[in-house]
């Protein structure tokens, strides 16, 4: 059995146990593995990142909302400082 490695998040503030590996490869998935919790990671991958595309429709198959998403993630895991986007606008998207 392996043992549960315990990290200090910077995002929640608190000894939590971190992710099993890198949830990906390079600088930015290494320094996530390193200081964010599995639960703040869940937090982005199934609830913001998801939001952030959606409300911004961003197309992942172009590499400048690429980019905007990932700098997104950065601010939000606070990895980065400045300014997150808003989501859950109702008026983002409708005829005015």
């Amino acid at each position: 059995m392996t043992e549960e490695r315990i990290i200090k998040c910077i995002k929640l503030g608190k000894d939590l146990p971190g992710l099993t590996k890198p949830p990906f490869s390079g600088p930015v998935g290494q320094e996530i593995f390193e200081k964010i919790s599995a639960q703040a990671w869940l937090m982005w991958k199934d609830d913001m990142q998801i939001k952030i595309i959606n409300e911004y429709r961003l197309n992942m198959g172009k590499k400048e909302d690429y980019n905007m998403l990932v700098e997104q993630m950065m601010l939000f895991l606070n990895l980065k400082s400045g300014e997150t986007f808003s989501v859950e606008d109702p008026t983002r998207g409708k005829a005015r």
